[in-house]
Order: structure tokens, then sequence, then C-alpha cells
């Protein structure tokens, strides 16, 4: 069994943040904790436009608190967010993620996240190895 506390997680490495400034990641659960998914709780900043394209990854995010909104690129669609909403990205849809609050959100990736990707200019992550 595996008990973490997020705000212990979040005083060591496992709190990750955009070089940009626009969210934080808790990566409370990761690929070596031996599942095939990875949990994290983020924080998309208020006032924020983040470019994401998870084109290795499926995730699945769930709206804690805060308000935004999604953008898919390839058809310019725009869903607002609001605590209680779950968005999944079945496509590796490319989209932009923009916080009028700052955003509490609960995310699934599989496979999961070794912790220590960092964004590529495209918005994806490497794929896992």
């Amino acid at each position: 069994m595996i008990v973490r506390n997020l705000e212990e997680c979040r005083k060591t490495d496992r709190l990750v943040t955009a070089e940009n400034g626009n969210w934080d990641s808790t990566r409370l659960s990761l690929a070596d904790d031996g599942g095939n998914c990875s949990f994290h709780i983020t924080r998309i900043f208020e006032g924020t436009e983040t470019h994401i394209h998870y084109k290795h990854h499926f995730e699945a995010v769930y709206c804690i608190e805060g308000e935004g909104e999604v953008e898919t690129l390839a058809d310019g669609k725009i869903w607002p967010i609001k605590p209680g909403d779950i968005y999944i990205l079945d496509q590796h849809d490319e989209h932009l993620l923009r916080a009028t609050k700052t955003m509490h959100l609960a995310c699934v990736f599989t496979p999961g996240l070794t912790g220590k990707e960092v964004h590529r200019e495209d918005g994806s992550y490497a794929p896992a190895e």
C-alpha cells in the first residue's frame, strides 16, 4: 500500500512547476509506483493560457476548484470548465487550457508519467520508454 499526502508531496521533487509559471503539478503517483497510470493534482493559475498536446499519453482531467476553458485547436471548439466537470483527451487533442480563476485539477495519465517529463515546444511529452 502507498499512502501520500498532497501538502507533504508539494515540499518534495514531486512538485513540478512550469518554466513559464502557468501551472504546477504534484505527482502523487508515478509510473515507478507500479501502476499503468499516474495521478496528479495540477493547479492552472488564474489569467494563464497553456498550449498542450499529449501525443503519446491519454489524459483524463477532473476539475475540483476554479474556472476556465479548454479549446481544441483542430476545430476551435471551446468548452467551459468548472468544478465537477471532466474532460478526456481521448484523441490526443491538441488544446489550449485557460484559467479565469485558478483551477485545481485531478489528472490521470496513461501510460504513467515518470515525473521528469518536460513539455516540448509543441506542448507534448516525449513517448514513454
